[in-house]
């Protein structure tokens, strides 16, 4: 969802601005991106098992305070080991068996010292105590952090978002994304006439002496610590059930109270529709023991792990526009539907370096066109991705640089949704397609993932050679040309703007009124075509995401 802004740029140039983009250096990273997205030693040492994140909320003072405990199993005997919490937060103390353990900072990272060797295999457990005042986000959910909104009578509207950013900006955490947390509490106080909202199922809500209000969520589903979620304010709640693939799956809804009346009809027309779409084609929803929450936020949206952060002010479309220009992007709630398709790309198979952040996103947003396809028809679903091409900027790499908190390309979104869409073209197979994408959610089930992990699996499961098809779309900003020229009854043709040896099969019209595999490579090719076909009536499907030039 960060990189929603990409929706409104426009197509680049491609061909030689395309070419020297590739020539671009790369970004220059500091020790500190280094400490934030490297998997160290002083990281792999530990699998973090269970958080208990405790954290009052001063909304006059803009600030929290609290503590985290983590409790892991050593992976290796070590006796010094990083967690992560931003600078601008105090770290009061860290606390391991009654004893206060000394610590060290540098930029965002906090080590720690133990007292004697951890041993391999043995589960340990320390509480860290923290206090400050968080970021406070400008634009968000792109910029991340926290949100001290009011709505619309006034009242306290809290909340935040950190994708990208890092769950270290409000919490002490292990925060690198191939670590997700096996298990996890969280409590959050906030002043007693406010509720809050997290991830995951209400435990508890405890009066306190000082005037606050602690509530107490617990998550029983591995989460990775961006999706951690807190949303303060005066809601409205209620409840329903959907009969899903693995029983009664409960939704909650959380409104605020003086939109009640708006949401309750406008999220009753997309949200059962939405989950049974998913269910066809992903599989069962992966967290029913946490439950299904939709909760209005103070930023357009998040895809917040069992409890989806909403702001699209409860209209059809992208606050009321059709991205796709299609139409039909304005028959559903883009942040609805978007944002709980993450349940099953970001939530269930997360990426485990934020390079490869297209595996939660270019699914996601193929997730709408499949939506469609379920309400509207097959026809419809491919006018909505053919549509989205027009925001595809081409501007870097899909896939960021690994190690140092990096992102790749916006194009992530669209490009990478019409690059999914071109390989259900080579699939031809729209059931064995299915059962790929079903088979990705069982395979990587709550599972931390790499890019070659996903393109290895849908190139077993499919029984293709895709290896080009991927470097074309995710490592390069180039799009296939199929250059062509009709003389007589010949089609020949060849592609340019590829990599070396670029060899994906695209259907044309060899015949009036189908389509059909040809094979291009970067050598020229011909083949005989049928008296009906001509220069003037001549195709190519336009499922395929490439450009084409007719070479008279």
């Amino acid at each position: 969802m960060k990189k929603i802004l990409y929706l409104f740029l426009t197509l680049a140039s491609i061909n030689q601005l395309a070419k020297a983009q590739l020539m671009k250096p790369k970004p220059a990273f500091s020790r500190a991106d280094t400490l934030r997205g490297t998997l160290s030693p002083l990281r792999s040492c530990y699998d973090i098992n269970y958080y208990h994140l405790d954290v009052k909320v001063d909304i006059d003072q803009k600030s929290i305070s609290g503590s985290n405990e983590f409790r892991f199993t050593a992976t290796q005997n070590f006796n010094k080991l990083q967690f992560d919490l931003f600078a601008n937060l105090k770290v009061e103390k860290v606390v391991y068996k009654n004893q206060e353990l000394p610590f060290t900072r540098e930029f965002n990272a906090v080590f720690v010292t133990f007292p004697e060797t951890i041993k391999k295999g043995s589960k340990e457990s320390f509480t860290v105590f923290y206090s400050g005042n968080p970021i406070i986000a400008k634009t968000p959910p792109w910029d991340g952090g926290f949100i001290f909104s009011k709505d619309k009578s006034g009242n306290p509207w809290v909340s935040m978002a950190c994708q990208g950013l890092g769950a270290s900006s409000w919490w002490p955490t292990k925060d690198h994304q191939s670590d997700e947390v096996d298990s996890m509490m969280i409590s959050i106080s906030v002043p007693k006439d406010l509720q809050d909202v997290s991830n995951g199922r209400l435990r508890s809500v405890v009066e306190k002496p000082d005037g606050y209000t602690q509530y107490n969520w617990f998550v029983s589903n591995p989460i990775n610590n961006y999706n951690v979620a807190l949303y303060i304010g005066k809601y409205a709640h209620w409840s329903d059930e959907f009969p899903g693939e693995k029983g009664k799956l409960s939704i909650d809804y959380w409104s605020l109270k003086e939109d009640s009346a708006k949401a309750r009809p406008h999220w009753d027309a997309d949200v059962k529709p939405m989950l049974k779409s998913f269910e066809h084609w992903f599989g069962p929803y992966p967290f029913y023991e946490d439950g299904y929450k939709l909760v209005q936020a103070p930023h357009l949206g998040m895809e917040h792990q069992s409890a989806v952060a909403y702001g699209n002010q409860f209209k059809k479309g992208y606050l009321g526009r059709d991205l796709s220009g299609s139409g039909y992007g304005m028959k559903f709630d883009f942040i609805t539907v978007h944002e709980s398709g993450h349940e099953w790309f970001g939530n269930n198979i997360t990426s485990k370096d934020i390079a490869d952040m297209w595996i939660h996103e270019s699914f996601t947003n193929y997730s709408e066109a499949l939506f469609t396809e379920s309400t509207q028809g097959k026809e419809a679903g491919s006018a909505y991705v053919i549509g989205i091409r027009k925001a595809i900027a081409n501007d870097i790499p899909i896939i960021g640089t690994y190690g140092v908190n990096h992102e790749g390309s916006g194009d992530m979104y669209y490009k990478g949704a019409n690059m999914v869409h071109t390989i259900r073209q080579l699939i031809n197979d729209d059931e064995k397609f299915r059962n790929i994408l079903r088979g990705m959610n069982k395979t990587f089930y709550h599972k931390t993932v790499t890019t070659a992990e996903i393109e290895n699996y849908i190139a077993k499961q499919s029984g293709l050679k895709l290896k080009k098809v991927f470097d074309q779309y995710l490592r390069t900003t180039m799009v296939p040309v199929l250059e062509y020229k009709i003389d007589g009854n010949k089609l020949t043709y060849r592609w340019t703007d590829t990599i070396k040896d670029f060899d994906m099969p695209v259907k044309v019209s060899l015949k009036p009124g189908e389509f059909s595999f040809i094979y291009p490579s970067n050598k020229w090719k011909t083949i005989p075509l049928t008296a009906e076909i001509t220069k003037d009536n001549f195709k190519v499907d336009p499922n395929f995401y490439i450009k084409t030039k007719n070479i008279f």
